[in-house]
């Protein structure tokens, strides 16, 4: 009982408010931990009020729908929404009461938050404790002796870090296009970065699917969606970067360059130069010898 009023002073004490790393700031309430909440009364709530089982069981209502509680479950009682906790025992929980701040958030940021409001799962059951939501709220709890304790920034930290789960956790981010978006973005820095890695192999698109486990017409997709370019004039566009980067800053004859950019003769080379350039290879190292081409 002692740590767990602890760590709610804890709590209130240095996440009051919580500033989170994509730009959300969310006013918090109070933060709770009770080693045995008993039942209470159907009430409301012009916030989120999210609490985690850690012991006990008990049930949760909401619009008429009795949700059972034991440990490991977390349940949202979402603002403006009539709900009741009951346990006949007495259930140890720990609870967080917060609203996201409308004028201090980014608008994409805050997104989530609205959604969560709208719709979502009321409870969540985790029987092994291994979800992130679970790991970082028995991250907050202070230990005996003061071992393992959360320094007051890591608690600040994992208390944003646990706000932020909760969308994710109760369903209203579920198959987001920013998730997916991300994901596209990761592998087409990759293929971007194989290319450029191996500029003087004959590159296809085949091959780069391959090593990235994809499909050719996803990855010719994600680079005419991210760059506005398709495959082929992505690769020329770098042989010929990389050529330039050589004719200014090497001593390498022009057909060894043309072979470590993967052109397959000097003349298809020069064509090629001229075309993204304006000018011969031989006339732009002259140019630019010992700069930094743009």
């Amino acid at each position: 009982m002692e740590l767990g009023n602890e760590t709610q002073a804890l709590l209130n004490e240095l996440a009051a408010n919580v500033r989170t790393g994509n730009g959300t700031d969310l006013k918090i309430h109070y933060w709770g931990v009770n080693p045995r909440h008993l039942s209470n009364s159907v009430h409301r709530h012009s916030f989120f009020e999210i609490c985690y089982v850690l012991e006990g069981e008990g049930e949760y209502s909401e619009r008429g729908v009795d949700y059972p509680l034991r440990a490991g479950t977390h349940f949202c009682s979402r603002p403006g929404i009539d709900h009741q906790i009951r346990s006949l025992e007495g259930m140890y929980l720990l609870y967080v009461a917060f609203e996201a701040d409308e004028r201090g958030s980014r608008d994409a940021a805050i997104e989530p938050f609205h959604a969560l409001a709208g719709y979502g799962e009321a409870c969540v059951h985790d029987d092994e404790g291994n979800l992130p939501s679970s790991l970082l709220w028995k991250s907050l709890l202070l230990r005996e002796e003061g071992r393992g304790r959360l320094s007051p920034d890591a608690l600040r930290a994992a208390a944003g870090a646990l706000l932020l789960s909760f969308p994710g956790l109760f369903g209203s981010e579920a198959s987001s296009p920013a998730r997916s978006s991300g994901s596209s973005d990761v592998l087409l820095r990759q293929a971007k970065l194989y290319i450029r890695d191996n500029l003087s192999r004959d590159l296809s698109l085949r091959e780069i699917a391959g090593n990235l486990n994809v499909s050719e017409r996803h990855l010719s997709r994600l680079f005419s969606g991210g760059i506005w370019e398709n495959f082929t004039n992505y690769v020329r566009s770098e042989r010929v970067r990389r050529a330039a980067e050589l004719l200014a800053g090497s001593d390498l004859a022009i057909k060894e360059i043309a072979e470590a950019t993967g052109f397959s003769s000097v003349h298809y080379f020069t064509r090629v130069f001229i075309r993204e350039k304006g000018v011969a290879p031989g006339q732009f190292r002259r140019k630019h010898a010992g700069a930094s081409p743009n």
